[in-house]
């Protein structure tokens, strides 16, 4: 099959998005597909308003329209609602290609708290880009259920993975993290006010706080909480390192789809403390015993008292933690994916003569 995959969110970003978008390339190449990629790279690009490190396309219509005809996919996914993603549902509107989308991030959400504006403005724009696809594809079932409410039926489930050699338990700690004051508090992502950092560094817990990660508001948590430690971004086996060096995983965001820094956590034997919404309920579960809430043993703990939640963190199960998050599989997900898009195609090859 010929997959054009169109995203708005590539390397050098650090990113769930990304990371799922390169792990599944790989996959999809490792199967036999032919996959063409469209990203910033191929463009003149511009920083993103407030938060410089993501770099935005500049008029990336034409080069889009370029790549896309050249390569003559059978299906394009489109992973983002930007530039590159608007540009690439434009082409295959207007060519008669079926694609498929993603809901990655919660734009509105996103977008309601950098501009102050009702998330309810934003919803209609989202309706639209995904009303064309042939399918969206998603994370969790909440999500789905989520999307549905909100006009947006045409679902599939979309899982994700982790690096099973890399994310294990046992590791060495890093030598920064070594001597510190336990219990080691962890949050893995970008410093950036939708990841609701000031909850997690704000809890009244006792140990030590420690945060990596990049991003436009890393300046300004330093200065206010001098007690934490910032790493700054990691990766590989530092990352590995990182979470490996933790007793409890801090997941405080409220806005996140999935939040697969949750499941490399886990895979390394460390529980995780979060909020009750959606993406933690669909990893750790409303009792910490997993989505189904069927495992004999808790791997988290979620309150809206984040610091009562950590400290149940704390008491879980961390051989249970391992194996749970041993379970994220991306030879799977990378299988949802393709059928995802194989169908996709499906009412164009029935029309198509014998």
């Amino acid at each position: 099959m010929r997959i054009a995959i169109c995203t708005d969110a590539w390397h050098p970003q650090v990113n769930g998005v990304v990371r799922t978008l390169a792990a599944t390339v790989d996959r999809l190449i490792a199967y036999g597909h032919e996959v063409e990629l469209v990203t910033p790279s191929q463009f003149r690009t511009m920083p993103m308003p407030g938060y410089g490190e993501i770099r935005l396309a500049m008029l990336p219509r034409f080069g889009t329209r370029r790549t896309l005809s050249d390569f003559a996919p059978d299906v394009v996914h489109i992973a983002t609602e930007g530039p590159i993603g608007w540009s690439a549902r434009s082409w295959c509107k207007a060519n008669g290609v079926p694609f498929t989308s993603a809901f990655h991030t919660r734009f509105p959400e996103y977008a309601a708290v950098r501009t102050g504006l009702s998330v309810n403005r934003f919803w209609p724009v989202m309706r639209r880009f995904h009303g064309p696809s042939r399918a969206v594809l998603v994370s969790t079932p909440s999500l789905a259920d989520e999307l549905a409410q909100q006009g947006i039926k045409q679902t599939r489930l979309w899982t994700r993975g982790i690096d099973r050699d890399l994310f294990v338990p046992g590791r060495e700690p890093l030598p920064e993290l070594a001597d510190l004051p336990r219990p080691i508090m962890l949050n893995v992502g970008r410093a950036a006010i939708e990841k609701n950092l000031v909850a997690f560094l704000e809890a009244d817990v006792p140990g030590t706080k420690v945060v990596v990660g990049s991003g436009p508001d890393l300046m300004r948590l330093q200065a206010r909480f001098p007690e934490a430690v910032f790493l700054g971004a990691r990766h590989g086996e530092d990352l590995a390192r990182a979470y490996c060096s933790a007793d409890v995983f801090v997941f405080p965001s409220r806005t996140d789809t999935f939040g697969l820094v949750m499941i490399e956590a886990m895979a390394c034997g460390v529980p995780v403390a979060a909020f009750p919404v959606p993406g933690p309920l669909d990893v750790v579960g409303s009792q910490g015993r997993g989505p189904a809430n069927d495992l004999p043993m808790q791997i988290g703990a979620l309150d809206e008292d984040l610091s009562l939640a950590i400290n149940k963190a704390l008491r879980c199960d961390r051989l249970g933690a391992a194996v749970q998050g041993a379970r994220y599989n991306w030879d799977r997900a990378t299988e949802q994916f393709l059928a995802a898009v194989s169908q996709a195609i499906q009412p164009v090859r029935e029309m198509e003569p014998a």
